[in-house]
């Protein structure tokens, strides 16, 4: 393919199931690029509301969310365009954040491990949080956040294999849906970890769980203060 070629609509091979060109001459798949803008909004907010425990912890915690930004640039550019040079930039960017994810993931169990051995023998056993918490409102957060991730990726799958009966119902928003899902998913299950790593790693910070905009919401998004402070940790 010429390099030319990479860069032109329409260049990639993949195709979501969206009509094409339906709603702007300009804009290929018009509601999968709108709806990536939900990448610029939360991640930005949940940079600031995590910044309190990544300044406890440490910084890089704030790479998941500063490489979601860039999954969304890409995605956009992609979507809008249907070009290969997109679809190369779009893959790799959200391989990039599974890799973040999957490094941070790993070096909390790691540690807890090392810290908590029995802990680590009950995830490897079955993985099941409540052994190890049995704080409702945690497990509510990890109820909604495996709820979050299995409706996301049905959305993916959907769309991607299931196109033709969408097509027939008029309704082919689902490869957006997975974008708006696969965001609050990720806040979702980001929280949740950094809850456990801060409750066994750094007790002495009194990490709570709260919502925003509003912690009595039903649905909000999902982040950790600590009521606690420096002055607080032990010193030998």
């Amino acid at each position: 393919m010429a390099m030319a070629g990479v860069f032109s609509y329409e260049s990639s091979e993949v195709d979501w199931c969206e009509d094409n060109y339906r709603h702007s001459e300009n804009v290929v798949e018009y509601f999968n690029t709108m709806s990536s803008f939900i990448f610029f909004v939360v991640s930005p907010i949940m940079l600031y509301l995590f910044h309190p425990y990544a300044r406890e912890r440490n910084l890089a915690v704030h790479l998941v969310w500063l490489m979601m930004i860039f999954v969304g640039l890409f995605s956009m550019y992609f979507h809008m365009t249907l070009s290969y040079v997109g679809q190369m930039l779009d893959e790799i960017s959200i391989l990039s954040s599974f890799c973040w994810m999957v490094l941070l993931i790993t070096v909390v169990t790691t540690l807890s491990s090392f810290i908590k051995p029995t802990a680590n023998a009950y995830a490897l056993n079955c993985f099941a949080i409540h052994i190890l918490c049995t704080d409702q409102r945690v497990l509510r957060l990890a109820r909604v956040s495996i709820s979050l991730w299995v409706l996301a990726i049905s959305c993916w799958i959907s769309d991607r294999f299931g196109c033709s009966f969408w097509q027939k119902l008029n309704f082919c928003y689902l490869h957006g849906m997975w974008h708006i899902l696969i965001v609050v998913a990720t806040a979702y299950g980001s929280t949740l970890i950094a809850y456990l790593d801060a409750n066994y790693e750094i007790p002495y910070s009194l990490p709570d769980l709260r919502y925003w905009p509003h912690d009595n919401w039903a649905l909000g998004l999902p982040y950790i203060v600590l009521k606690g402070t420096t002055k607080t940790r032990k010193s030998c």
